[in-house]
Order: C-alpha cells, then structure tokens, then sequence
C-alpha cells in the first residue's frame, strides 16, 4: 500500500465537490470494481455451477436471491464509511458490548471466522492452479500453487489502490464477455434452455441435500460477508469520505456527504448489475449442461467437469480459451481477498494492540508481510486438502454465518449511531429485506456448523 498520503485521514484539505451529473458520477466509480472481481470468482465458477449441476434450474431463484438481497447492508457500510471516516474494523470496536483487551468482542469474532475461511481462499487458490496445471501439464499442482501464490503476493505487496481497481476491472472484461457470449452460444446447441426452464428455476421445491448446497451458496455468492466488509475500505480510499471532509455536522458537509453517497449508491448498483448477470449465467450454464450430464463436479477434476460449460457450448476447440477464462475468473477472487484482507487484518491487528495502526510506514510494512503470508498459507492448505469444490463451499456455509455479525453492525451504524442525513422509505424497505433473508439463511448455516461440531 505504497501511498503519498494516509487514504485514512480525513481532512478538509482532500474536500472536492461531488458530481451532480451521470457522466460525472461514472468517473469516480470504482469500489464495485474490486468487489465484482471478488465476487465473480470461485462462488460462480464452483459454487454456482456445482448447485446448478445438482439441483438443475430448481435454485435459480435463491441464486438471483443472493445477488440482490444483500446490497442494502452494503450501501448501509459505504453510507457509514462517508458520514464517519471509520472503517469496518474501527466501527465494530465501538459497537456496544464486552471487550476483550483492548478490542471489543466482535472484533474476536470476526478474528476467529476468518480464521476458519482461509480454508476456502486456499481453495480458490489451488482451483487456479489446477487450471494452469491442465495448459501446461508438464508443470507439477505444486510448483503451479506456489507460483501463483507468488504472483498474487507481488501484485499487492505493493499495490496502490489505483492498481487493485485497474487490474480488478481487466479480469471482470475478460471472464464477464467470454461467459455471456458462452451463454448466448449455448442456446444453439443441444443443451438451450427455454423460458420454462427459467420460469421452473423460482419454484420453491428442493430436496433436504439440495438446500444445504443452496444455503452455502447464498454465502458465498453474490456482495458476501467479506465483501460488505471490505467494501468500506474501498470507499474510503477511492476518497469518498475524503472528499466529503471532516464531519462537522455543518450543512456545507451534508450536502458534500450526500452528493458522495449518491456517487457509492451508482458505484454499488453497477456492481450489483455486473455480478447479478454474470452469476446467474454461470448458474443456466451449470444447470442446463452439467445436469443434463449428470455430471457433478468433485476433487481435483472439478476444472476438467467445469470446461463442458464452454466446450458443450463453444465447441471442443476453445478448452484452451475456457482455461484462461477459467484461471481470471479464479484468480481474480484471490487477487482482490487477498488486497482486502491485508488491509482488514492490519487495521485489525492495530486495534487490538498489536502494532500502531495511525504510523503509516509500520502500516505499510504490516501490509506487506501479510501479502506474502497469507498466499503462503493457502497454498499449504490446499496441498495438504485437495478438496476445492468442499473447501470452497465450507467457506460459504461460514461467511453466511458472518452474515450476522454484518447483519448486527449495519442495524447499529443505521438506528444508534448518529446520522444526520435520513434514509427513504425505499431504502429503509430494502435494508430490512436484506436484514430478514439473510437472518433466514445465516441461521440455517449457524445450524449446519453446529451440527458439524457436536
């Protein structure tokens, strides 16, 4: 994070009046960018698919349920991060409650989830590396993992914000054009699917395995529990809450404050659009071609099932353009968790007394060695598993349960903490509907992980 100046101070120096119009606003998105190239990952590539694959067109509906019910409780944290200056980390340390330490408990909480979900991001790790093993297969799983491992450590070790968004909007083109014009071509072979199949896709009718599999990709699919999270961050330091100034409560910064919040509004819908398409395609595929095959994706071959996605529709002959779609839609989701987590983590660290948060140099050095740890980390975890599709949907079934500690700290940054710019009814409707659908599936993922405990 190599940066002239702290993104995280606020000062009426960075002030900069918002744009009012549309052409205006479209120059300063971005944070959904990042997001979209987190999302459209492994949850689409593995988790979508391999729902598809089981359960047919039968779970469309929790799909496009997934992608749009979460988007209030996000826009409830950019909100927070413009009126506040906070990050995410700095939020949950004031909500109310025992503190552990220095720390309040939710910080301990999200600690000790995240912990668990390293499992998953080993998965996406290694699921590219078996991609690249199957281009150039005189290269070892092993050499393939660490290498990329390398390669993403690199990317961030020093990474500015204006890369992440950069690359991040690269690897959205890529994977979003080659999967729609998959999509589009597939309806010219024997696997095209009608209206009716779609119409069948919001039929509430699943079977006891199939809603397991549904309710872990409601987790990781869609704006997830990381990605509301990490979204702040990318608010702040597009400069949202920069250019809004200092919060002095004067009407100068509300309609500042309000102008930049309109600007987050369109930077998150665009995103929404991007992962909303681009999920639900990945889903018509998986469920129109693997189902029909009675082929559900397991182990290490799940990138070699996966490819009937492109060459069912594309023909035997694009395999090797289906496995550089496949490596960015993958490697994408590491490249950008791997950018949030090491900003999350040393803004976590310094919150619980770790190392001085507010020295922007320490700031930066902790940044770094943490862009080089954790792809060790996951690299090692998915050598020692080789489990992909299970490792990333056991990451869904805990994200969905971090889904209520998201749920908590939305509701308190809306209804407790001060605001002076109200919300609409409208928005107020979709934040609760948020609130409710994830309160409904998180439960049944708290349930499940019970389960799996005792």
């Amino acid at each position: 994070m190599a940066m002239l100046t702290d993104p995280y101070q606020i000062s009426n120096q960075s002030i900069r009046t918002p744009p009012t119009t549309m052409l205006g606003r479209l120059k300063f998105l971005g944070p959904g960018f990042i997001l979209s190239a987190s999302i459209v990952g492994s949850g689409e590539l593995i988790a979508t698919t391999v729902l598809g694959a089981r359960a047919g067109y039968a779970a469309l509906w929790i799909i496009v349920i997934s992608c749009l019910a979460k988007v209030a409780i996000q826009l409830e944290f950019g909100r927070h991060a413009i009126l506040t200056g906070e990050t995410s980390m700095q939020a949950f340390n004031k909500l109310p409650g025992t503190r552990i330490g220095k720390a309040n408990w939710t910080l301990w909480v999200y600690f000790l989830l995240q912990l668990l979900k390293v499992v998953q991001i080993g998965g996406i790790l290694g699921s590219s590396a078996v991609v690249m093993q199957l281009l150039l297969p005189e290269i070892g799983i092993s050499i393939w993992t660490f290498l990329i491992a390398g390669i993403a450590a690199l990317l961030i070790f020093n990474g500015r914000y204006g890369w992440v968004e950069k690359i991040s909007l690269f690897m959205i083109a890529m994977f979003t054009v080659f999967t729609l014009t998959s999509l589009m071509t597939l309806q010219h072979t024997e696997f095209a699917f009608t209206i009716g199949d779609v119409i069948t896709g919001f039929r509430l009718n699943l079977t006891g395995e199939e809603i397991g599999i549904a309710l872990g990709a409601f987790g990781i699919t869609g704006v997830a529990s990381d990605e509301i999270i990490a979204y702040n961050y990318w608010c702040i330091e597009k400069g949202y809450a920069r250019y809004a100034g200092v919060p002095d409560h004067s009407p100068a910064w509300k309609q500042r404050a309000q102008g930049w919040i309109n600007v987050m509004y369109l930077d998150a819908m665009v995103a929404m659009v991007i992962y909303t398409i681009v999920t639900t395609a990945f889903y018509l595929l998986g469920a129109a071609i693997l189902f029909g095959r009675e082929t559900v994706p397991n182990g290490n071959g799940v990138i070699e099932a996966l490819a009937l996605i492109y060459t069912q529709s594309l023909g035997t002959g694009v395999k090797t353009m289906y496995l550089v779609g496949a490596f960015f839609v993958l490697f994408s989701s590491v490249y950008a968790t791997l950018a949030a987590w090491t900003r999350i983590f040393t803004d976590l660290f310094g919150l619980l007394g770790w190392f001085n948060f507010s020295d922007l140099q320490k700031r930066k050095q902790m940044v770094s060695v943490l862009a080089l740890l954790f792809p060790l980390i996951w690299a090692l975890l998915f050598l020692y598993f080789e489990l992909p599709v299970l490792m990333v949907l056991s990451g869904g079934i805990i994200g969905s349960v971090m889904l209520l500690l998201v749920v908590y700290a939305g509701w308190h940054f809306k209804y407790q903490r001060a605001q002076e710019l109200p919300t609409g009814w409208f928005y107020n409707l979709l934040f609760w509907i948020s609130i409710l659908s994830i309160l409904v599936v998180a439960g049944y993922g708290l349930i499940q992980v019970g389960h799996a405990i005792f």
